[in-house]
C-alpha cells in the first residue's frame, strides 16, 4: 500500500507567502523558501506552491523565487498558477520544479495536458481543480462545478467529467480544493474527495479545510485521498507535520515517519 503524504501548500502574491480564506483577503505570513525549507526539516513529503499573482493577473511566473525554493528543499515540489503553454512547463521545470500545475488553461484548452505529458511524463502534469457545490431547493449538494482563476469564475463544467477527462489527457494527479471550504477549518469536502477517489484513476490530493489533525484522518480514511493538503492549520502553529504524522501513525494510517 502506498503511504498517504502530506502536503504543506504556500500560496505565493507578489512573491510572498500569504494565506487566503475561501481564495480571498491574504495575509502575509513568510518567505516562500524560508517556510519550504522548515515544512521539508518538520517532514513534509512534498510541497505546493500556488502563485496566484499570476493566475489573477494573467502574468508569467517569477521564476526567481522558485529557483530559491529549489535550493533550499530537497522533496519534490509543485508549482501551479499561471501556467498557460508548454513552454510555460520547461521555464518551471528548468527552474527547479518537479511538478507543474495547471487549472485555467486547461480549461479553456484541455489539448495543453497532453502535450504537456507527451514531452515530460505525466508524473510532472498535475491538474488544479477549484470546485463549489451546486444545491438544489432542499440545500442538498446534487453535484459540483469547476472554478478557474483561483476561484473567482464559475465554467459550468462537472468537477467528476473534467477531473475523468484530465486524467485520460494525460493529468498524472489532481489537486482538488473545495472554494467553500478554503480556510475554514472545518474539513475538508469529503464526499467530493471519496467520489473523485472512485470515479478517477489517478491519485487525489485533498486541498480546502483542515483545521484539525481528525480532519487529515477522516480524508484519507473515508474520502481514501492519496494526499492531504495543509495550510493553515501549520501556517499558524496549531499543529507540527510531525505531531500530525504520529496521531496518523497511531490511527493505522500509512504514512512516512520522520
Amino acid at each position: 500500500m502506498l503511504r498517504k503524504r502530506i502536503v504543506p501548500a504556500i500560496d505565493v502574491l507578489n512573491d510572498q507567502a500569504v494565506k487566503y480564506i475561501q481564495f480571498r483577503n491574504p495575509t502575509i505570513i513568510g518567505d516562500p523558501a524560508e517556510l519550504g525549507k522548515k515544512y521539508t526539516e518538520d517532514g513534509a513529503d512534498e510541497l505546493i506552491y500556488l502563485d496566484t499573482t499570476a493566475s489573477l493577473k494573467n502574468q508569467d511566473v517569477k521564476l526567481e523565487w522558485i529557483q530559491r525554493v529549489a535550493e533550499q528543499v530537497n522533496i519534490p515540489f509543485s508549482v501551479i498558477g499561471g501556467v498557460r503553454t508548454v513552454d510555460d512547463f520547461k521555464n518551471l521545470l528548468r527552474a527547479g520544479a518537479d511538478k507543474v500545475g495547471v487549472n485555467s488553461a486547461a480549461v479553456m484548452r484541455p489539448e495543453l495536458l497532453k502535450e504537456a505529458a507527451d514531452i515530460y511524463g505525466k508524473q510532472c502534469v498535475v491538474l488544479g481543480l477549484d470546485a463549489m457545490p451546486i444545491y438544489n431547493d432542499d440545500q442538498e449538494i446534487i453535484r459540483w462545478e469547476v472554478y478557474t482563476h483561483s476561484g473567482h469564475e464559475k465554467t459550468g463544467m462537472d468537477v467528476v467529467e473534467w477531473a475523468q477527462q484530465a486524467a485520460d489527457l494525460g493529468a498524472g494527479e489532481i489537486i482538488c480544493t473545495s472554494i467553500h471550504k478554503d480556510g475554514m477549518k472545518n474539513g475538508y469536502d469529503v464526499a467530493l474527495i471519496k467520489l473523485l477517489s472512485e470515479k478517477v484513476n489517478i491519485p487525489i490530493i485533498a486541498s480546502g479545510g483542515a483545521g484539525k489533525i481528525e480532519h487529515i484522518e477522516e480524508v484519507f480514511s473515508d474520502g481514501k485521498a492519496d494526499a492531504a493538503l495543509v495550510a493553515s492549520m501549520i501556517h499558524y502553529g496549531d499543529y507540527t507535520i510531525g505531531e500530525i504524522k504520529s496521531y496518523l501513525h497511531s490511527k493505522n494510517v500509512n504514512v512516512r515517519l520522520t
